[in-house]
C-alpha cells in the first residue's frame, strides 16, 4: 500500500539531479527544522520501497517520468510539473588531454565515446541524447562519424561514468551535473548552441503526500533554490 504520511518527505529518483536537490533540502531542513530525504539511484534499487513511502519522484527527463508512471500508479499524468532544464554538454578528462573544443572533434579517428542509452531495458535521461545531438544538423554522416567513435553504450549515467573510467575514455555525452559532482575527474566542454539538446527535471507529488511535501516543492522553485540549482546546471 502506498502510505507516505510518516512526517518525513521523501523524494525518489534516478542519479544526477539529486546532489543539486540535496542542497536545495539542506537549505529548506535549516529553515524549517522539517526532514527531507532525497533517494537516488538506478530505479531498481528504490522501486519496492518508492511504491510504498515515496511523497515525491522526480524524472531526470519526461521520457523517464513516463516510464515511471507505468509502475507507480498512485502518481499520474496530470501531477507531473516540469521545473528545471539543463543542456547535454560533453564530459572529459580532468585537463581535456584530447583538447576537445567542439562536437566535430568527437569525430576524429580514435576518439573513443561514452553515451547513455537506455537500451529498452534502463529508464536514463540519456536514452536518444547522443543521436538527438549528432543528427541535429541533418548529416547522416555526422550521426556515422560518431557512432563509429562509441567504445560504450551505459546503461544509466552512473554506468556511464564507471565505463569512462574503464575504459579511459575521451569524452562522454552527459549532463552538466556530473562534471560538477565529479570535478575531480571530469570537466565540461560546452556544445554550440545548434548542437544542444535541453531536457528537464520534472515531479510528482503523491495525493497522499506528507502536507510538508508540497512546501518543500514550492521552496524548491523560489530564487533561493534557483541559485543552488544553477550551481550544477539547472536552469528556469
Amino acid at each position: 500500500m502506498h502510505a507516505p504520511k510518516d512526517g518525513v518527505v521523501k523524494l525518489y529518483g534516478a542519479g544526477g539531479p539529486h546532489t543539486a536537490f540535496q542542497k536545495v533540502a539542506n537549505a529548506w531542513q535549516m529553515k524549517t527544522g522539517k526532514r527531507v530525504e532525497i533517494i537516488a539511484g538506478p530505479e531498481r534499487k528504490w522501486s519496492a520501497k518508492a511504491q510504498s513511502d515515496a511523497d515525491i519522484l522526480w524524472g531526470t527527463s519526461e521520457q523517464s517520468m513516463t516510464a515511471f508512471l507505468e509502475t507507480y500508479k498512485t502518481f499520474s499524468s496530470d501531477q507531473v510539473e516540469p521545473i528545471y532544464l539543463r543542456p547535454t554538454i560533453i564530459a572529459v578528462k580532468k585537463g581535456n588531454p584530447m583538447k576537445i573544443e567542439r562536437f566535430e572533434d568527437l569525430l576524429k579517428n580514435g576518439v573513443k565515446i561514452v553515451v547513455t542509452e537506455g537500451a529498452g531495458v534502463s529508464n536514463t535521461s540519456g536514452t536518444g541524447t547522443w543521436e538527438d545531438v549528432a543528427g541535429r544538423l541533418g548529416r547522416l554522416d555526422d550521426v556515422r562519424a560518431f557512432r563509429r567513435n562509441i567504445v560504450a553504450f551505459g546503461k544509466g549515467s552512473g554506468a556511464s561514468l564507471k565505463a569512462f573510467k574503464d575504459l579511459d575514455a575521451d569524452a562522454w555525452i552527459t549532463w552538466p551535473e556530473w562534471p560538477v559532482t565529479y570535478a575531480d575527474l571530469l570537466e565540461e566542454v560546452a556544445l554550440a548552441p545548434e548542437r544542444k539538446v535541453w531536457r528537464d527535471v520534472n515531479v510528482a507529488l503523491s495525493p497522499r503526500a506528507d502536507p510538508e511535501a508540497k512546501q518543500f516543492l514550492d521552496f524548491l522553485v523560489t530564487p533561493e533554490a534557483q541559485t543552488l540549482m544553477k550551481t550544477e546546471g539547472w536552469v528556469r
